[in-house]
């Protein structure tokens, strides 16, 4: 007998009772007329039996099962329940075959059509998709019709041949190419098919089309912004003729994200100012120009936009933020608890800090704030504040260590801080973070041959890290010391990492080293342009200096004192020149 105490919960099958019209009398029903009922005891057994062999591990059984019935019954969520059995087996013929039924069950259905379509693209069978593609377009509501085409790329970004599957979404949109209503959307499909089949200037064609039959419209923009991020020539032509006519912000601020993602900030700083001029409560365009700001060396400026940041971030929470809001708050007090302890006002740092209240930041917040106790002079207190810290996940371990040796490092506590990475490594070998910043502790205390050692343990270990070659060509660098070398390993971290400006910092560095001043200027210059930053300042006014050029020298000083005034290597050389600012 079943013991139906012990049966697992189903909710499958209730849903399905439900749609199949068992009812359920209250007192109130008992006068009502009894109802027929599509749901015989028999079929009820039937699908309880279906859904104990899915849930036993008996999805053959279970499938045949709920495919019977569904036919019996004629109902779409049978079917659909049949096709997800197969599915949840790995078995795509037979998810294939359910669907293929349903469909020919229920012609006028665009859920089985659509069910069709997807599986057969995900069984890789692309040229069997061109009539269901069709179908999917024709059972779409004119009004919803291009929306439902600007959706069909969706259904193959994991086909493998993706030629084939452009080839096959052009041929289902011929006839809607030149049509006012869905032109813009199907050759904005074409074009983002083609761009996916590394079709550059087929992609370019289709957006060009695009534009022909609306110039204002957005998705042709979407794509361009696309186009640019896979680095089409052209593509940003394309963006800035739409934007120039005041576009949606949500376009503006995708440009702004390509842009920032190409370390182009000026730029993207000029677009942000634009999108908070015309609509000054876009919030996380607040947010971006300020980090932005703060990184160009603008505190004051900076400080403003963050607080404006913060005002309409918290006037939108309604006591309940969202993950994103969350999140945008706590890269706000962290950024404004960065201008106040540049500006040497810890209090107001801390009180910052303390406003984050997301579980996820709660422990940054806490090293940063052991950050403030040391640049105070309450090291130790600040080492256990670090170490008090709960640990949620291993993560947690890691990121209190390197903030802890950080700090030993910042307060020139160099035998500490090796200890303490020894100590690290000996347990994790195969750590080659800990070993990275070994090396440099290790360096800072004379131990030129093992921190060599380390960093090429870390070459050897993560080959594409540019990390490891840059401190080690800039360290033979700083020494002048086998320049040759030096250079090819910063040309080898540039490899892997282009346009990084504190890499191009470097090799402007040994061109300085190797005597080629007026080379070093241009890379340096073309860094801190990129990149102001104390370090980059030092070595650029350096350069300068012994250029001859002794104002423009003293002004890229001030301006990295501006940015940093604690940074090592930019007093050290101003206490070197014996320059007095």
């Amino acid at each position: 007998m079943l013991n139906f105490h012990c049966l697992p919960r189903c909710s499958v099958l209730l849903a399905l009772v439900c749609a199949l019209g068992v009812n359920a009398q209250t007192p109130s029903d008992k006068a009502a007329e009894p109802k027929s009922s599509a749901l015989s005891s028999e079929l009820f057994y039937q699908l309880l039996l279906g859904e104990l062999n899915a849930r036993g591990g008996e999805p053959g059984a279970a499938y045949s099962l709920m495919l019977d019935a569904a036919r019996k019954t004629n109902d779409p969520r049978l079917y659909q329940r049949a096709v997800d059995i197969a599915l949840q087996a790995r078995s795509g013929d037979s998810a294939l075959l359910a669907a293929r039924a349903w469909k020919q069950a229920q012609p006028a259905s665009r859920e089985a059509n659509r069910y069709v379509l997807q599986i057969l693209i995900g069984l890789n069978r692309i040229g069997e998709t061109l009539e269901l593609l069709k179908r999917e377009i024709a059972l779409a509501d004119g009004k919803d019709r291009a929306s439902t085409i600007l959706g069909l790329a969706r259904y193959f970004a994991r086909a493998t041949d993706k030629k084939l599957a452009a080839a096959t979404v052009e041929q289902a949109l011929a006839s809607y190419l030149d049509a006012p209503a869905t032109g813009v959307a199907a050759w904005t499909v074409i074009g983002r098919m083609r761009l996916e089949a590394d079709d550059a200037s087929g992609a370019l064609h289709a957006v060009r089309k695009a534009r022909e039959l609306d110039a204002k419209s957005e998705p042709p923009a979407l794509l361009a912004l696309a186009m640019m991020g896979a680095k089409v020539p052209q593509a940003e032509a394309l963006v800035k003729e739409y934007i120039e006519d005041k576009p949606m912000p949500e376009v503006r601020m995708a440009y702004v994200r390509v842009l920032l993602d190409a370390q182009r900030y000026a730029e993207a700083a000029a677009q942000l100012q634009l999108v908070t001029a015309e609509k000054p409560d876009h919030a996380e365009a607040w947010l971006i120009r300020g980090v932005l700001e703060l990184q160009e060396g603008n505190p004051a400026v900076a400080e403003r936009s963050l607080k404006q940041y913060v005002e309409l971030a918290l006037a939108k929470r309604n006591g309940t933020p969202s993950v994103d809001a969350g999140r945008g708050l706590t890269q706000a007090y962290l950024s404004l608890a960065q201008i106040a302890e540049q500006q040497k006002d810890f209090v107001q740092a801390d009180a910052w800090l303390q406003r984050i209240d997301s579980k996820e930041d709660v422990l940054n917040a806490q090293l940063r704030r052991a950050g403030l106790l040391a640049r105070q002079g309450k090291l130790e207190d600040a080492r256990q504040l670090i170490r008090s810290q709960p640990e949620v996940s291993p993560a947690d371990g890691r990121q209190k260590l390197a903030a802890e040796i950080q700090l030993l490092r910042d307060s020139k506590q160099y035998p500490a801080a090796y200890e303490l990475l020894a100590q690290a490594a000996s347990t994790n070998p195969e750590d080659f973070g800990l070993a990275y910043d070994m090396a440099m502790v290790a360096e800072k205390l004379g131990k030129l041959d093992e921190m060599e050692q380390l960093l090429r343990s870390v070459i050897a270990g993560k080959p594409e890290d540019p990390h490891a070659y840059n401190a080690l060509g800039y360290s033979l660098a700083e020494r002048s010391t086998r320049l040759v070398e030096a250079k090819q390993l910063i040309l080898k971290a540039l490899d892997y990492a282009p346009g990084d400006p504190f890499i191009s910092d470097s090799l402007g560095w040994v061109e300085f080293r190797s005597g080629n001043l007026a080379e070093a200027q241009r890379i340096l210059e073309a860094a801190f342009k990129a990149r102001p930053d104390a370090e980059i300042a030092a070595h650029l006014g350096e350069v300068l200096w012994n250029l001859g050029q002794r104002d423009q020298a003293r002004s890229i000083w001030k301006q990295g004192l501006q940015l940093n005034a604690d940074n090592e290597t930019l007093l050290e050389t101003l206490k070197r020149l014996r320059v007095t600012l």
